[in-house]
């Protein structure tokens, strides 16, 4: 079977498969990408997030696969916190006023290129990294000059599968993804 039939994303060909198998690095928006963009306030100040399951396996898949996995967010909070802690992030840079310094730390750390880097957004703060990233990715709800400035637009919405279908293309691009399943499928 394809991975297609096995995967939340499509089968990669072409241009799509060779720069989604260049890719060494996924690092993600939080607020629209990992979740639906919902903010939740109590009187004592932030209180809630919505994390979508299918989407931290797929972190794990990549980590397993020999992706490494950062976050790059404007906000900061404690639920974030938790979330990239429970996922095991290995670049979290959280209360992000400028994302491109970020940004640039992160490839100086990690040794990657942008060529070897894929960043996902949903609005316009993240136009400089879509712009500089090897694989720039829009969640299906963002904002539309962001999906036009994307290599590919995700089928899912930020929040309810984005990140794991975006695993799942990475993962199916470098060819490992039948694999991740059949570990997974043996028990």
């Amino acid at each position: 079977m394809s991975a297609g039939g096995d995967s939340l994303a499509p089968e990669p060909t072409g241009e799509l498969r060779e720069q989604a198998a260049a890719i060494r690095l996924l690092a993600l928006d939080v607020d629209g990408v990992l979740t639906d963009g919902t903010v939740f306030y109590s009187e004592h100040g932030e209180t809630l997030k919505a994390f979508n399951i299918l989407d931290g396996l797929g972190l794990r898949l990549l980590r397993e696969g020999g992706l490494a996995t950062a976050i790059i967010s404007a906000r900061d909070s404690a639920p974030l916190r938790r979330r990239a802690s429970d996922l095991a992030i290995d670049h979290v840079f959280l209360g992000c006023d400028n994302k491109i310094t970020a940004w640039d730390e992160l490839l100086a750390r990690t040794g990657l290129s942008a060529t070897e880097a894929a960043f996902v957004g949903d609005d316009l703060i993240d136009l400089p990294l879509l712009r500089r990233a090897g694989f720039a990715v829009a969640v299906a709800n963002a904002h539309p000059a962001v999906q036009r400035r994307a290599h590919y637009v995700t089928r899912q919405a930020g929040g309810g599968g984005a990140v794991r279908e975006i695993a799942d293309l990475l993962l199916s691009a470098r060819g490992t993804l039948q694999e991740a399943i059949a570990r997974y499928a043996s028990g």
